[in-house]
């Protein structure tokens, strides 16, 4: 018999149950209050993506406000939040107006948790789509999700952030968009392999940026199943919304390999909504993945410390297509034999080092790639 403990619902198979929608399900999960274990709602993350649904996880101890912004950038069909205990009744009111005054008062909400029988009737009076109590089947959790998909419409809203968040979406879909367009000022390529802290650096480059005064968007990619076309995406939680606000926008897409069809449009679409500089992350990439370098003014190519040695770098493919090289986490042993390395293979590009989780050498890295405003 399967111990509750460890297995607290049953794994569905790993099939697409969605691909029959007007689009593909885009669903929030987010923890607000302190709540600090996120196991379970991982498990309900990947039972999503392994249905076909397009999961963006926000992260732990995340505000009504932070989670209103991240549903609009994102333009979900659904969010859903959990908590603990007691906490439903002060913070899912809050969601609720968060979303309003966003932009987003038709933003389909679901709550779980450890919810009392006698504050669901309140909580669906409130505008609450469903609520859900421990024990829900990952199969009554799909329906949901496909219940709240319904075909993109332009917004009756005045929100530029929300505004935004549709067209693109719409864009996706191959649907007409009435929206200006026109090409950012700065277009910034992330690239490198995985672990080697690009979301965390984008974070650390929000932040900067916001100090100044300035604005950024960024679009971070990440991969999709090529077996339900579902996909986990969970850069955006890296990035403090709470701090930044609206002085970044951030979406996440989906993407088969180097599929970027999508994003010269929604490049265009991010520059006739105001914003000047982008910073598009790859996937996690390998040698051989350069596409996104024609999309791009510039490539930046993010590397640590121990995951590679000169006859690595000497072959053909991602190193070629740089114009920056980050050694980010600069700390770690080896940080100086990697920098020799590639200041022998750099030819004349610059290398830069940094830090992102304390944000040292954050500065110099915005302005060597921002230095336009």
């Amino acid at each position: 018999m399967a111990n509750p403990t460890t297995e607290p619902t049953t794994v569905l198979e790993k099939v697409d149950r969605c691909g029959d929608l007007p689009h593909r399900p885009r669903v929030l999960l987010g923890k607000m209050g302190l709540d600090g274990h996120d196991r379970g709602v991982k498990l309900i993350a990947r039972a999503l993506r392994d249905s076909g649904v397009h999961v963006i996880y926000s992260g732990l101890w995340q505000t009504p406000q932070s989670l209103a912004q991240a549903a609009r950038d994102e333009d979900v069909d659904l969010v859903a939040a959990s908590m603990m205990s007691n906490s439903h009744n002060v913070l899912v009111p809050r969601l609720l107006e968060a979303c309003a005054a966003v932009g987003r008062p038709d933003m389909l909400v679901d709550i779980g948790g450890i919810i009392p029988q006698e504050d669901v009737q309140g909580m669906l009076d409130a505008g609450v789509h469903r609520v859900f109590h421990t024990g829900t089947s990952m199969q009554d959790l799909v329906d949901a999700v496909r219940d709240a998909v319904k075909p993109h419409e332009p917004l009756p809203t005045d929100d530029h952030h929300a505004v935004l968040g549709r067209a693109i979406s719409m864009f996706c879909d191959g649907k007409p968009v009435d929206a200006p367009r026109r090409r950012p000022g700065t277009v910034i390529g992330l690239t490198g392999s995985p672990g080697a802290g690009k979301s965390t650096l984008v974070a650390s480059l929000a932040s900067t940026l916001h100090g100044r005064g300035q604005r950024l968007a960024v679009v971070a990619f990440d991969p999709m199943s090529p077996i339900t076309s579902g996909a986990l995406l969970g850069d955006r939680l890296r990035v403090d919304f709470n701090a930044v606000g609206d002085s970044c926008f951030y979406r996440s897409l989906a993407v088969v390999g180097e599929d970027y069809q999508h994003l010269p449009g929604i490049l265009e679409l991010l520059g006739g909504a105001g914003f000047d500089n982008v910073i598009v992350e790859t996937v996690g990439a390998g040698q051989s993945d350069v596409a996104i370098r024609s999309h791009v003014d510039s490539t930046t190519v993010v590397m640590v410390p121990g995951m590679g040695d000169a006859v690595q770098m000497d072959k053909a493919g991602i190193l070629e297509i740089a114009d920056l090289f980050v050694v980010n986490k600069a700390d770690f042993a080896g940080e100086s034999k990697l920098v020799r390395e590639l200041l022998d293979i750099a030819g004349g590009r610059d290398v830069l080092e940094t830090i992102a989780t304390r944000g040292q050498g954050v500065e110099a890295l915005a302005d060597r790639l921002f230095s336009g405003g």
